[in-house]
């Protein structure tokens, strides 16, 4: 019984938000509504990274020791073709959203202002 718990646990779920969940700015001026949209915005939502006419699938993340960073391997599709990379996501130290570096490029994105919740007493 222990075995079967165990490997239920093991099975990776086909939706699972990351710590990185979010909408993002491409440039200081990006409209945050119009994901995917060159110079606008990007969202990770549910392991998925939608970016500019791609989408990529975050999968097997390791914790990269001593750092608040995630290496993940993306396996990606857009235009007509599907690739895998390896990407590695991190919180900003300095402001409020993430890094994120493929093979060669580093991109920091800030991070989308949430609409504020509005609550009445």
């Amino acid at each position: 019984m222990i075995r079967i718990f165990s490997a239920i646990a093991l099975i990776p779920t086909l939706a699972s938000a990351t710590p990185y969940d979010g909408v993002y700015k491409q440039t200081a001026t990006a409209d945050c509504g119009m994901v995917g949209v060159d110079g606008q915005a990007l969202e990770i939502r549910d392991g998925i990274f939608y970016g500019v006419e791609v989408q990529c699938r975050m999968s097997r993340p390791v914790s990269v020791v001593n750092m608040d960073a995630t290496l993940y391997d993306m396996q990606c599709s857009g235009e007509g073709q599907n690739w895998t990379e390896r990407a590695m996501v991190m919180q900003n130290a300095k402001r409020d959203g993430i890094i994120m570096l493929w093979d060669g490029y580093a991109f920091v994105y800030e991070a989308c202002e949430q609409p504020s919740s509005q609550t009445s007493e």
